[in-house]
Order: structure tokens, then C-alpha cells, then sequence
């Protein structure tokens, strides 16, 4: 088999050389977490060339609700127009480049620059700017705009010129998101975590349930993910095959999509399938991703009853989800760095559940607070391991880190093909 991706164009030397150092099935080299130049090359040739979840639409309900996003050094302010539009700007002034917020949400009637009071209309556009000479041209100095896209609820955009098509990716999240309910859901609660890691040891972390057995007491309880295909057991064959009986459903869009043990495969470097959406069985006992394993919120969106499993989503570089009947938890990535990364993980309920009525956060939040603060840990371990002089990578497990490994090859494209 290749060692590397099947092409290899990028006209950076350097690139070219780190990309050509990992030796097929093993763990990446030293420098990819340590060198400055391809952090650079990443923001580049992935941060800023393909699509980043940047947040829902039901946090922007109303014309003139907004929220900012920072990456980077770019700010960014997520707006719905007076024609329900939504749009992302960028959050600088176009007379002298301050920012018109510092706000993290909010709405607006207008956007007003502080300094000048240069002021913007909804849609973007230079509507006043009192002490200009005569025959300005407005028209020319909108806001800065960047392409978004929504999807199901789900607010993505891009910095690219031109960014991969997003259709497809379209195409395979919307038909199973939307019977949960994105864009009439309303975030319960939110939490923001530091994470003393590389953005790439994030991923690869999530990327295999090797690690679960020990390090995720709660999680293992409720999902098939630590069983592989290779190591079912005819109990556990038995398990899956009353599991996938009990989620039965006439609803192709809730129907379980991940019918066997492990985790589903993602991504896929060949076809440059940055994104991923399928459903997966929970085990005898568990209607919902809880610690018990019951419900702990209203049901979402379209769901009727408690079958349908857990929906899983994933967009690379920076979204997942794991959402069950009740309840959403995203997570979501901006690297700080080259050693930390903003995660930020959200938890969403039905748009009329009301706290202390419907849900608390004593039983909505333990479940995956605990499963991400472990992963967490893990993440800032390895990271501190890496940075040794005696790390050298080790070899992947075939059974246990084959999505590991696909999400490498994933990375390593998007090194190569950027020129």
C-alpha cells in the first residue's frame, strides 16, 4: 500500500518533506506538533480552505439577533438580515478597520462603528457616514463578507474564495439531522475549555474507542463502540441483535444507519470526505446518551418515541455531535495555537423546554461533561508526552485506530494538495 496520500502537489519544500516522513500505519512524527511553519501551512490549507461549523440558527431567531466568532486573528459577526438572510461579516469597520463589537451576541438595528459611527444596515451594507466629502461611493464599501452556509440548523461558513462544494456534504447531514430539530432547539448550556493540546491530538483521540474502556466508565455503558467486528462474542452478537430489534423504526431518517459494533468509518482521504453523518444503536437499557441511560429532556424536533438511537456528525476540521431523542451535545474546535485548542461543547434541549420543568442540568450535563473532561486529560497527556525528545511514533492498532489512521491520511492530503 502508498505510505502517503495518492497525490502530493504542494510547492512548499518543507511541507512536501514533513508529509513524506510518517511511515504508513504508524502515529505522526515529532514536528507535526511542534513546528511553526506547518502550523501556518494548516491555517491555510485547512482552516481557511474548507468549511468550519461556526454555530446554529436558532441562536439568531430574530432580524438584527447576531453572535461573533473568533479564528485566528479574524473576527467574525454571524447576522440575521431583515430578509432572514444569514450572513457572516467580518468584524471590521471599512473606513478604518475598528471593530464594531466586542459583544459575544446580541442584537442590533443597525451596526454602528464606535469610532466614526459609520453605520451598517442588516445585510451589510454602508448606510451613513456623516463628515464624508461628497460622492463617496457606499456601494463599494459594504461590510467584508464571508460564505456561509446553513444546514439542517447548523451555521457553516468559510474564508475560501473558492471552497469545496458544499452540497454534498449537504446531502449527507440534512436528511438525518433534521428530524432533531437544530434550527427550533435552544442551547441549555454551553461550556468553554482551554485544551492544553494540539487541535490534531484532539481529533485523533476522537477518532478511536481504544482508549474507552478504562478512560470512559459512563460512555461504555451505553454504546456498542468498544466492539469491534473481531471481538463479538456471541453474547454480544446477541446484544446487537436485541438492540437493533428494540430501535426498529418506519422512519427511514431515525432507522439505524451503524449496524454492527465500533465506530463507523471517517473520514475518507481518497474521496476527500470531510464530513459524516449515521446513526448508531444504544445498548439494552439506554434511551438516551444519560448516565441511567433514561430520558432527561422532552423529545426533540420530530421524534415520537425513544427509538431511533443516538444521531452521530462529524465535519472536519472542527464539529461533532452525538444527539439522542432528548437532547443535543456538540462539540466544537478553534485551534489558540500550536499547543492549545478553544473547544467549546454545547448541550441542546427542545425549543419550549424550560429548566427545573422539563430538565435539569444535574442530569442533562454529567454525561458528557465527564466523557469530554476525560478526553481532555488524555489530550494534554499525550501532548506532554510528544513534546519529549524520546518520542518517536508508534505503530496503530488495525483493530482499534483504523479511523485514526483515515483521519492522518485525511490531514495529510490537505498538506499535500494545497499549493
Amino acid at each position: 500500500m502508498d505510505t502517503h496520500p495518492p497525490t502530493q502537489t504542494s510547492a512548499n519544500p518543507h511541507i512536501r518533506q514533513l508529509v513524506a516522513s510518517r511511515q504508513e500505519g504508524y502515529a505522526l512524527p515529532r514536528a507535526f506538533y511542534h513546528d511553526l511553519a506547518l502550523y501556518a501551512h494548516e491555517s491555510q490549507s485547512i482552516w481557511r480552505n474548507g468549511w468550519l461549523f461556526a454555530g446554529f440558527t436558532c441562536q439568531i431567531p430574530h432580524p438584527g439577533d447576531f453572535f461573533t466568532l473568533n479564528v485566528e486573528d479574524d473576527t467574525l459577526i454571524i447576522l440575521r438580515g431583515d430578509d432572514e438572510q444569514i450572513r457572516a461579516f467580518h468584524n471590521v469597520c471599512t473606513h478604518r478597520g475598528t471593530l464594531l463589537t466586542t459583544e459575544a451576541h446580541g442584537s442590533v438595528r443597525a451596526l454602528v462603528c464606535p469610532y466614526h459611527q459609520w453605520t451598517f444596515t442588516r445585510q451589510g451594507e454602508l448606510f451613513h457616514c456623516s463628515g464624508m466629502q461628497e460622492g463617496l461611493d457606499k456601494s463599494r464599501l459594504g461590510l467584508h463578507q464571508v460564505q456561509l452556509e446553513t444546514c439542517a440548523g447548523l451555521i457553516f461558513l468559510s474564508f475560501a474564495h473558492q471552497p469545496p462544494a458544499f452540497e454534498p456534504a449537504r446531502q449527507s447531514l440534512a436528511p438525518l439531522a433534521m428530524p432533531q430539530g437544530f434550527e427550533r432547539a435552544k442551547i441549555a448550556w454551553s461550556k468553554r475549555y482551554e485544551v492544553k493540546a494540539n487541535w490534531k491530538l484532539i481529533w485523533e483521540n476522537n477518532r478511536e474507542c481504544y482508549h474507552c474502556n478504562v478512560n470512559h466508565p459512563q460512555y461504555i455503558k451505553s454504546n456498542f463502540d468498544i466492539y469491534e467486528d473481531g471481538q463479538l462474542s456471541q453474547r454480544l452478537q446477541e446484544r446487537l441483535a436485541v438492540a437493533l430489534e428494540r430501535s426498529k423504526n418506519e422512519d427511514d431518517e431515525l432507522a439505524i444507519s451503524h449496524r454492527q459494533g465500533g465506530l463507523a468509518t471517517f473520514p475518507d482521504a481518497e474521496h476527500n470526505i470531510w464530513y459524516a453523518a449515521n446513526r448508531t444503536l444504544l445498548t439494552e437499557g439506554y434511551l438516551s446518551e444519560s448516565l441511567d441511560g433514561q430520558r432527561v429532556a422532552p423529545l426533540m424536533g420530530t421524534y415520537h418515541d425513544e427509538r431511533g438511537g443516538v444521531l452521530r456528525l462529524r465535519t472536519l476540521p472542527n464539529f461533532w455531535c452525538h444527539a439522542s431523542c432528548d437532547h443535543a451535545v456538540t462539540t466544537h474546535l478553534l485551534p489558540l495555537d500550536l499547543h492549545r485548542t478553544l473547544v467549546r461543547v454545547t448541550w441542546l434541549v427542545h425549543e419550549e423546554a424550560q429548566v427545573a420543568r422539563d430538565y435539569t442540568l444535574e442530569k442533562l450535563l454529567p454525561f458528557w461533561q465527564l466523557t469530554s473532561e476525560q478526553d481532555w486529560g488524555l489530550c494534554e497527556r499525550v501532548q506532554r508526552g510528544v513534546n519529549s525528545s524520546a518520542y518517536l511514533p508508534g505503530p496503530l492498532s488495525i483493530l482499534r485506530e483504523y479511523n485514526l489512521d483515515a483521519f492522518l491520511r485525511w490531514y495529510l492530503f490537505q498538506l499535500s494538495s494545497w499549493k
